[in-house]
């Protein structure tokens, strides 16, 4: 073998290797990103618990209708409309149900597994419940 085939051959195992590395290094950071996305989601969600309960336990019992009643009333409850952005690293944020009797919530990743893999439904009473995004 002459010596520029060598030098030719050993040039393209550095290459292969450098991008197997960078691959792997890629995918690590992806899957610390969505961890991190669920954490925050799941973070967001009990502060929106937090913020409907303690509503509820200063108005006798009774949640709010709106998410401006949180955000815009007095006290303020809950410092950031969570509903109305259209989403917070990697997860959107919705409340089907809102009335006077309780609240059904959901932080939804917006690409699933790659902003996030697990869809959080949160009920009256903070009743949190994790699912696969792709089983949706």
């Amino acid at each position: 073998m002459n010596k520029k085939a060598r030098s030719f051959v050993t040039i393209m195992i550095v290459v292969g290797l450098s991008a197997l590395l960078l691959r792997m290094a890629i995918h690590k950071l992806i899957i610390y990103n969505v961890e991190r996305n669920q954490s925050l989601a799941l973070v967001n969600l009990k502060l929106f618990y937090t913020a409907l309960e303690n509503y509820a336990k200063d108005n006798k019992g009774v949640y709010p209708e709106n998410i401006n009643q949180l955000t815009k009333g007095n006290p303020v409850y809950l410092e950031k409309d969570y509903l109305a952005v259209s989403s917070v690293k990697g997860y959107e944020y919705d409340c089907q149900r809102m009335d006077a009797t309780g609240y059904n919530c959901s932080a939804a990743p917006i690409n699933c597994n790659l902003t996030g893999n697990k869809v959080y439904t949160m009920s009256t009473g903070g009743l949190i419940i994790a699912e696969d995004c792709d089983k949706k």
